[in-house]
């Protein structure tokens, strides 16, 4: 083989390799295009986020009174019944008089013949005085029927004070209401023997017409209520808003109420205090001992608020996958509130407005630095939805 041969075979074989080199790195691109996924993302904005708080409460009325009995004795009759609407005043029961009666006329005999006996001696006291302003008698005749009569009047006073409590003892057998309300349950009919020293209530009755709904904050929830003690309890239960309550049923009561109180003592068993909201009341809708959830809702301006499902956790740490300027995500830590609609986060640190996040793929599809195609969820969502009103249109 000549010069000139060898020559034009290494040329040709310079440009197989460069043709295939060519071919290669096009190839390589081409492929990595193919192969960077198409994500769903989101640019981040500030906004108001509208979250709720709900917190398991038990209903109490205003005023629930336990009636008991004043004296012991058996019930003759149940003038109301379980439910009803009782005035102040109003008689519940009636137990049984007739001791008590007896009693009454004891006392007014007693009172009667104590009387009669200070009439005597002070009849006797006169005379008395009378002779002995002249001389008659001596002194301590005088002394002794002064001190007669004081005796009588002694025993006057304690006949009467007898009376009056017979009296009260008698009044005490007709049990009455002691405040508007509602009857609660009666264990007890006639027949029944009622007494002072029983462990169980004739009833109770339960002013209703507005009711409180006790739940529960932990130490957290009040250092936060309270910006970690920057203002006080009670100014920051004055800065609360209108909470709601969720009944049993799932409805939401139609008024809303006020938080009243907070307990200044911390149960150490449970790591909480006890706060009390007050509810109007004035269809009789919720009785006391019912159940329900108090709704505290918390309303934040200019924050930025993301899916949950853009989030994973690792290490007790949670991270979002930010997109950068090369379309690559990049794992960032971020914090978020507590508080949460079980949709949605609160971000307080790691993201800022601007950014964009994936909320795709996000802990099964998406590592970091792995490039990506980004598609803008919001406008893919608005060109949907042009799509749909054209559709309708035609």
């Amino acid at each position: 083989m000549n010069l000139t041969m060898l020559n034009l075979a290494g040329l040709m074989l310079a440009g197989a390799v460069a043709t295939v080199a060519v071919g290669c790195s096009g190839g390589d691109q081409q492929q990595m295009q193919q192969m960077a996924p198409s994500i769903a993302t989101i640019t981040l904005a500030e906004g108001t986020s509208d979250l709720e708080s709900s917190f398991p409460a038990l209903i109490k009325g205003k005023s629930d009174v336990a009636i008991r009995p004043q004296v012991t004795g058996f019930i003759t009759k149940v003038c109301v019944d379980e439910g009803q609407q009782v005035s102040k005043g109003q008689t519940l029961f009636i137990l049984d008089q007739v001791q008590f009666q007896a009693a009454v006329d004891q006392a007014v005999a007693a009172v009667n013949a104590a009387q009669t006996a200070v009439s005597t001696a002070q009849m006797t006291a006169d005379t008395k005085k009378k002779l002995y302003d002249k001389n008659i008698i001596s002194q301590y005749e005088y002394q002794v029927a002064d001190n007669q009569l004081q005796t009588a009047k002694a025993q006057l006073s304690q006949a009467q004070a007898q009376l009056i409590n017979a009296r009260k003892n008698l009044a005490y057998t007709v049990v009455t209401s002691p405040s508007n309300g509602v009857v609660g349950t009666i264990p007890n009919r006639e027949g029944s023997l009622a007494s002072p020293s029983s462990v169980e209530p004739l009833t109770t009755v339960s002013d209703n017409n507005e009711v409180y709904a006790y739940f529960s904050l932990t130490e957290r929830d009040l250092l936060s209520l309270s910006d970690g003690g920057k203002r006080s309890l009670k100014e920051a239960i004055a800065a609360m808003p209108k909470v709601k309550l969720r009944m049993a049923d799932g409805q939401i009561y139609p008024l809303e109420g006020t938080v009243a109180t907070v307990s200044g003592v911390i149960d150490n068993s449970t790591g909480s205090s006890s706060v009390r909201a007050l509810f109007n009341n004035p269809d009789g809708l919720l009785r006391s001992g019912g159940t329900g959830q108090v709704i505290i809702p918390n309303v934040q301006d200019n924050v930025i608020i993301i899916p949950q499902k853009a989030t994973f956790e690792l290490q007790d740490k949670r991270f979002v996958y930010v997109v950068n300027d090369s379309n690559k995500v990049v794992s960032t830590p971020i914090t978020i509130e507590a508080s949460n609609d079980g949709k949605t986060f609160i971000v307080t640190s790691g993201l800022k407005a601007g950014q964009r996040i994936a909320v795709e793929g996000v802990g099964t599809r998406l590592q970091d630095g792995m490039a990506i195609t980004p598609v803008d969820q919001a406008a893919q969502a608005a060109a949907a939805q042009q799509s749909a009103e054209g559709v309708a249109a035609e």
